[in-house]
């Protein structure tokens, strides 16, 4: 006979059980990490470092060695002794122009796109902490944008509006103006880059411009410094270090660029992405795989050189008050004569026209045909819908894929970026290398997790005593989804979680409660905000992912509308194309208008 367990021993239970769940969610996280991005990862590197089961740096150093990888660079690597040789030839024939290949033209068109981004966000930033005007919360919060539209979308966009058919040149025809060509060229890519990263500098310098001490720059003025002596001397060194940021995220988003330059530049302004991608279709894996390896050293190295300048520049931001009172827009600055309000306005246009413009193209071209207004477009997805082959790209399995892996991305993924922000806000010797390791994700590509997916679980994942067992379709699709998607919840929870007044927990603490039930009676519900905003940029993410997905879908089983959209767009077929990006785009509009409403609520 079995003792019964009385409340005592039913208390004893539960509590142990309490303060178990904590490390063993932080297990089962970790597991989850390690089957979705570290293994597959570790595949790639294995197919580039390993042959024969022997380590082996050649087919990296193949990569290096290649001029068409790496340009006037290669010597370093085929030759390192040779390069004074190399050097002394160069200056001989006259200091020519030289080559740095693809790794060369990736960081350039990286660089452009970042001066590009700065230009276009930083006046934003100006407007929207210095001026108040109808609309200004609206236009803050469009900003967002970045981070929830669907990179295929912007692609698509530009194609409507910019192509020899596009919106621009249809408006140029009717005014007698000379049509122009911009598409597949390197201005219009940046230009698109630009639309993607250029909101992202608004949103971080705003934030830094609204702290600036509005004391200090009115003590400068009272001393008799003229205002642009104020800015450069009190404004302008609390204002870099969140230009830096924004910089550095830019040329790190621009430098590992996917989808765009597919779309807008293909094979002939082929970043590494692309070359990537073009491998992996070509069944070259070796190469692939190598190129994947000195793109992700590159990106990581990216990535710490922000988080150090991140976490050097935390500490000293903080304490800045009195935010200065804006001026009214239309009000100071009534006289059209004014250089500030003709240089706004100015801006304006060109925000109409790099931001709205492309969308509004998209959305216009869907409902045109040669003879005006139509519908054919869409009639033609529901014809494809009822009678397309089974091998044809349909609109509404996209729609439901894209619904359903979204849904299961916020299971998979929102659990794991709270349990990530939990363990990365407790101190903990080598607390900075996990936190680190855990926003891997962050700073390897999708094309390079896709890669591995690829070759990991859907060839077969090794299981003990049973062999090889194949993860397919839409699981390994919702792992790359998860995998992308948890880093973002995790950079919107911690700062809430960090921000908790300790004496809360501690004082649940001292009534009795386990650390696991302090953490979800008194701190998650305080952050509530910031995990259903994780939520949403996760499902958001999930609706456009497309670098990985593009690998990974097979069949109606997994194609989502990105990829629906990119494979309409490759048939040369843009209305088709234009219209399932605008059912796309009302897709997303929801999940939008959740991160609006919801994280809007707070910085």
């Amino acid at each position: 006979m079995g003792r019964a367990v009385g409340p005592s021993g039913r208390q004893q239970l539960s509590r142990s059980l309490e303060r178990a769940a904590l490390p063993l969610a932080g297990v089962a996280t970790a597991a989850v990490l390690v089957v979705v991005f570290y293994y597959p990862v570790g595949i790639v590197l294995a197919e580039a470092l390993l042959r024969d089961g022997a380590l082996t740096a050649e087919p990296v150093l193949e990569i290096l060695s290649d001029p068409f990888y790496t340009g006037a660079l290669h010597t370093l690597f085929a030759d390192p002794l040779a390069v004074p040789a190399g050097l002394l030839a160069w200056a001989r024939a006259g200091f020519g122009v030289v080559s740095f290949g693809l790794f060369g033209f990736t960081a350039w068109q990286a660089f452009l796109s970042t001066v590009a981004s700065l230009a276009l966000g930083l006046p934003g930033a100006y407007a929207l902490s210095r001026f108040e005007f109808r609309g200004r919360r609206t236009l803050r919060s469009l900003t967002i944008l970045p981070f929830v539209l669907p990179s295929i979308l912007v692609a698509i966009g530009f194609v409507a509006m910019f192509a020899e058919q596009g919106v621009l040149n249809d408006a140029l025809r009717a005014v007698g103006l000379p049509t122009v060509t911009p598409l597949y060229t390197l201005e219009i890519v940046v230009v698109a880059h630009a639309f993607y990263n250029a909101p992202l500098v608004t949103r971080v310098v705003t934030a830094a411009w609204e702290g600036v001490d509005a004391r200090m720059t009115e003590t400068a003025r009272a001393l008799g410094a003229p205002r642009w002596r104020a800015f450069l001397d009190v404004v302008l060194p609390q204002l870099l270090p969140a230009v830096l940021t924004g910089a550095l995220l830019t040329f790190l988003f621009t430098f590992m660029t996917f989808p765009i330059v597919l779309a807008l530049g293909g094979l002939r302004l082929a970043t590494v992405e692309v070359w990537l991608y073009a491998n992996v279709q070509q069944l070259e894996l070796e190469t692939a795989a190598a190129l994947a390896v000195v793109e992700t050293v590159v990106s990581l190295a990216l990535t710490y050189a922000y988080l150090r300048y991140e976490g050097a520049q935390a500490g000293g931001l903080g304490g800045l008050g009195g935010t200065p009172e804006r001026d009214r827009l239309f009000g100071r600055l009534a006289h059209l004569s004014d250089p500030r309000r003709l240089a706004i306005l100015g801006y304006g246009a060109v925000v109409l026209v790099v931001f709205v413009g492309p969308l509004a193209s998209m959305v216009a071209e869907s409902f045109t045909g040669p003879q005006g207004v139509t519908l054919r477009h869409y009639r033609f997805l529901l014809e494809r819908q009822v009678a397309g082959g089974a091998f044809q790209v349909k609109p509404l399995p996209a729609v439901r894929n894209s619904l359903l892996f979204g849904v299961a991305t916020l299971l998979v993924a929102v659990p794991m970026g709270v349990v990530v922000s939990v363990v990365t806000t407790r101190e903990f010797l080598g607390r900075k290398t996990i936190d680190a390791l855990l926003m891997g994700p962050f700073a390897v590509s999708g094309i390079v997790v896709g890669l591995g997916l690829l070759q990991g679980l859907v060839f077969g994942l090794p299981v003990p005593f049973v062999g090889r067992v194949p993860v397919t379709g839409p699981v390994a699709i919702v792992a790359a989804h998860a995998a992308a998607a948890y880093p973002f919840v995790a950079r919107t929870v911690t700062p809430m979680l960090e921000r908790v007044d300790p004496q809360l927990v501690e004082s649940a603490r001292a009534l009795g409660a386990s650390r696991t039930r302090a953490l979800l009676d008194v701190e998650l519900p305080i952050v509530a905000p910031g995990v259903v905003a994780g939520a949403a940029f996760a499902f958001a993410i999930s609706m456009g992912e497309f670098d990985a997905t593009v690998l990974l879908a097979e069949g109606a089983q997994s194609y989502t509308m990105p990829v629906a959209v990119e494979r309409y767009l490759g048939n040369r077929t843009l209305g088709p194309a234009t219209a399932m990006g605008t059912v796309l785009l009302l897709v997303t509009a929801a999940s939008f208008v959740v991160v609006d409403r919801v994280g809007g609520r707070y910085e």
